[in-house]
């Protein structure tokens, strides 16, 4: 499994552009850059390279941890998968290409597209000093025009990004992520009610267009979760020092609530359940919510049953079980 903190690589190049900048300053903006995230906007106020900086710094690394684990949930149920090339389509700071990178060596093609040319500047700067990354493709557009006349990738990515759209452009964008998907999808959102229902809306649209569920869920039926539970899941990742103090934080790790799917042209069978919040363990028993292939149901594991009962302590929350 890959590793959910950022890369070696990736930590000593933004470290080095980190070098003078007013830890306040990066603050006060990443404050200003998340409160525009979560009132439904864009990144439309990341104009400068501080700004950029900024973001990267509050987001970068929890985005890397949530799309690192979805990442790790495909190649746990297809160890075989083996992408040439990538398309990482709203990539801001490159984030999603790094940890695709990370996740696959196979990979040796990589085009980014967004429209903002702060973050692109900075995801350009930061793969410079990387041998394998140096010679990516990045895109300055519009993400449907430019996805329009992009070449198929293996593997296309999608992540933190549809939530910018509208309800009838991100429909259409879900088709034309498909229409350029040579194997799988991966597309990540925040892991809020909002986020999963947009991740349903897409699974649910792409599933009508022929696309195979290949995590979190062990089937192709429509999600039995009934409002207001929904299916999200959380990432651990360690913060640095720096990462600290844009944040406004005093703990050294965060929990990053994530929603995702990963969609495939390849049908997989015997699926696994998946675990949807963490188990209470128990001195009689292990009690764990799973999404099935027949449905949601609590899988309780006794004591008595030893081998099984000591394998269910170790289920976390997202396993595949």
């Amino acid at each position: 499994m890959t590793s959910p903190d950022l890369p070696a690589e990736l930590r000593t190049a933004l470290n080095a552009r980190l070098e003078g900048l007013s830890r306040s300053d990066a603050a006060g903006r990443a404050a200003v850059i998340s409160q525009t995230y979560r009132e439904g906007g864009g990144s439309g106020t990341i104009r400068t390279e501080t700004d950029a900086l900024a973001y990267a710094l509050a987001r970068m690394p929890a985005t890397y941890a949530a799309v690192v684990a979805s990442l790790n949930a495909l190649t746990e149920i297809r160890p075989d998968f083996a992408p040439a090339s990538l398309l990482d389509v709203g990539a801001g700071p490159g984030t999603a290409t790094w940890a695709a990178a990370e996740t696959f060596t196979s990979l040796n093609g990589f085009t980014l597209l967004d429209a903002n040319g702060a973050l692109r500047t900075l995801a350009e700067g930061l793969f410079h000093g990387s041998i394998r990354l140096r010679d990516i493709n990045y895109e300055l557009g519009q993400a449907r025009a430019l996805l329009d006349k992009a070449d198929p990738a293996d593997l296309v990515v999608a992540s933190y990004m549809i939530g910018e759209l509208g309800e009838t452009e991100r429909a259409a964008l879900a088709d034309t992520l498909w229409s350029k998907t040579g194997d799988t999808l991966l597309v990540v959102e925040p892991g809020t009610p909002a986020g999963y229902a947009r991740i349903i809306a897409l699974r649910a649209r792409l599933i009508a267009a022929g696309a195979h569920v290949i995590a979190p869920c062990p089937h192709d039926g429509g999600c039995p979760l009934v409002a207001p539970d929904w299916c999200h899941f959380s990432q651990r990742l360690q913060r640095s020092r720096a990462h600290k103090q844009v944040k406004g934080a005093d703990a050294p790790f965060e929990d990053e609530r994530f929603a995702y799917v990963v969609l495939s042209r390849a049908r997989v069978e015997n699926r696994p359940s998946r675990v949807l919040a963490q188990p209470d363990v128990g001195k009689v028993e292990v009690a764990a919510k799973l999404c099935t292939p027949e449905g949601v149901v609590v899988a309780r594991v006794p004591r008595r049953a030893k081998a099984d009962y000591a394998s269910a302590r170790r289920w976390r929350w997202g396993d595949a079980v």
